[in-house]
């Protein structure tokens, strides 16, 4: 090539050459990435494989006995309810309780004015004496032939009229006087003085709170372990615990709930505990193998059941659901679990079922606290 072509073409020479150069570079760096990035995006993947196993605080514990209770929600009751009418008409003349008075059996709580009642009362014992003397002088003529068979039965029959009417005479003035028929409180009264009353109106409720009953229902699995006869305990909404014992337990199952009822009669002979509240029915069912915990320990796995979280002998995680066997001021006793388990006390929350964990006992956390105690207190 000529030297004068040489010059005319340096500055595409040039360009061709840093052209040259830059796709030698980028060429070089591609064998690069290549050839050395997978080493370099294998070292992260084996420093993860290798990487320390999460660390979660466990706690080892034996199973202790407990007695598994059935809890279950209920209300109180009183034992009986009556509602009070008046078996005979009247004018309401005495009020002898005020609602919520309490009634001792036979206690007035109203009473009617008597009109006329005791003068027929009178001409109906009259008419009975009457009719005896009547009997007694037709027996005698019979036994001399002269009265006949009919004419005697015909006596006995006025005698009994007679005294059918002086029955219904001492009722109707009984029926005046409407008494408590136990013992217990009035609940509510439908008249006051003045009221005229007619047979069948209603006249008072009394209830007999002298014993409550707190009613509930029981699931299926759990109706086995409930007798009439048994002692059982309720806890009040004034958190009063009570004592009483099974009365009733259905002997069919409610078709909506699938569910038993169940009463347990509670003594309140001093009237001190209020009916128509709420309640929760404790009833004793069976000895169990339990483990005590806190119930910030429980959980929910993904189908919403509620266990808590323990360590197998492979250090991997496993979800027990939580059987309730007791729940007490102390924590709750769950069985299901093995006899002796380790459980997840601090950091269940940040690991899965099938995870495999390092497990930090709580004796040693508490040895290491104690110990830093100590040096700083140096």
């Amino acid at each position: 090539m000529k030297p004068g072509t040489i010059t005319r073409h340096k500055s595409w020479l040039l360009s061709a050459g840093l052209i040259l150069l830059v796709t030698l570079w980028v060429a070089s760096g591609q064998f690069s990435d290549d050839a050395g990035e997978p080493a370099t995006a294998a070292e992260p993947v084996q420093a993860t494989a290798d990487a320390p196993q999460y660390a979660v605080r466990v706690r080892t514990q034996s199973a202790e006995e407990v007695m598994r209770t059935i809890v279950v929600n209920g209300k109180t009751a009183p034992a009986r309810t009556v509602h009070l009418a008046v078996e005979t008409d009247g004018r309401v003349e005495f009020i002898g309780a005020d609602r919520g008075a309490s009634l001792e059996r036979g206690d007035v709580i109203v009473r009617l004015d008597e009109r006329d009642r005791s003068a027929r009362l009178a001409q109906a014992e009259a008419l009975v004496r009457q009719r005896e003397v009547e009997y007694a002088a037709r027996k005698r003529l019979q036994s001399e032939s002269y009265v006949s068979e009919a004419q005697l039965q015909e006596a006995v029959a006025l005698l009994e009229t007679a005294r059918a009417e002086l029955t219904r005479a001492r009722l109707d003035l009984d029926y005046m006087t409407i008494r408590a028929p136990f013992a217990g409180a009035l609940q509510a009264r439908a008249v006051e003085v003045g009221d005229f009353v007619s047979r069948g109106d209603p006249i008072a409720t009394v209830v007999d709170n002298r014993t409550l009953i707190v009613s509930a229902n029981v699931s299926e699995f759990d109706a086995r372990s409930v007798e009439v006869g048994q002692s059982a305990e309720a806890r009040l909404a004034t958190g009063e615990l009570v004592r009483g014992r099974i009365r009733y337990v259905a002997p069919v199952a409610d078709e909506a709930t699938r569910t038993f009822a169940v009463e347990l009669e509670v003594d309140n002979g001093a009237g001190k505990l209020r009916a128509g509240g709420t309640a929760e029915l404790l009833i004793p069912a069976e000895t169990v193998l339990a483990h005590r915990v806190a119930p910030s320990l429980l959980s929910l796995d993904d189908a919403g059941n509620v266990g808590v979280k323990i360590i197998n002998e492979q250090s991997e995680v496993e979800f027990v659901v939580a059987d309730i066997a007791l729940s007490s001021n102390d924590g709750m006793w769950l069985a299901g679990l093995p006899e002796t388990a380790t459980i997840i006390t601090v950091g269940q929350g940040y690991v899965s079922p099938g995870a495999v964990v390092r497990a930090v006992p709580e004796s040693d956390v508490e040895t290491a606290l104690a110990i830093k105690d100590v040096e700083d207190v140096d």
